[in-house]
């Protein structure tokens, strides 16, 4: 039934949420993820602003327009959330969940004078060909254009690096986007550990970064993840569920 895809997708972002937080990938109140309501097109599941991301659950989660009008729930939709989510959803059959953060790596290489996250570890071979860059960074997204030029600039990509800024994450389910979150983010790790060792990284040859990851199913594995992830809260943060 519609009632429980719509009660499931709940419980899955509230879930993000709570693994955001323990992992260290949210700034204070601010950042935000987003999902489409199943069965709809123009709305979106949303935290209420002024919440930690400790304080979300399922039921807290407010369901928001396209044109950022809370439609149900108690709260504020954020400006910024809605400037950027919207016109990607809307624009973006493939971005059904829409992760935005400011975590620290991923950041941290946003900072960086044509920054880009290198063919240099297994993990970063995940992304191969799948990022995008954005090299303007415009103040804050007050409008809806700047998430309409974000979503022009992402062509096609899952992951947006966002100059001076963050990252935003883009897939078909909470489980894809929350998986390419967190691997992102250590990819990014990891390279700045070696960075920091002043020596050239070494760079894995194009042909086998190309295939590395093209016999396995992310789908899957994302999935597989994430359902372990949510273990861990039900023992943990069950009240994440309500």
């Amino acid at each position: 039934m519609l009632r429980d895809e719509i009660w499931q997708a709940r419980v899955d972002l509230a879930a993000a949420y709570r693994l955001a937080n323990r992992f260290g990938l949210n700034e204070g109140i601010d950042n935000h993820f987003t999902l489409m309501v199943p069965g709809s097109r123009d709305r979106f599941l949303l935290n209420a602003f002024g919440l930690h991301w400790s304080e979300v659950t399922a039921g807290n989660l407010l369901v928001v327009d396209a044109k950022g009008k809370v439609v149900e729930g108690e709260g504020e939709a954020e400006t910024t959330a809605v400037c950027i989510h919207a016109p990607i959803h809307v624009s973006n059959a493939r971005a059904a969940c829409i992760m935005h953060t400011h975590m620290p790596y991923a950041t941290a290489l946003s900072m960086i004078e044509g920054g880009r996250l290198e063919p240099a570890s297994q993990t970063a071979l995940r992304f191969y060909d799948e990022v995008a860059y954005d090299e303007e960074y415009n103040g804050l997204a007050m409008q809806t254009d700047e998430g309409e030029r974000l979503g022009k600039v992402l062509d096609g990509k899952r992951i947006l690096l966002m100059a001076n800024h963050g990252i935003t994450v883009i897939g078909g389910s909470v489980a894809e986007a929350f998986n390419d979150l967190y691997f992102f983010e250590r990819a990014c790790h990891v390279q700045f550990i070696a960075m920091q060792s002043g020596k050239a990284l070494k760079k894995v040859p194009t042909q086998i970064a190309q295939s590395t990851f093209s016999g396995i199913d992310p789908n899957r594995h994302a999935r597989l993840h994430f359902e372990a992830l949510k273990r861990v809260l039900d023992r943990e943060e069950p009240d994440y569920a309500q």
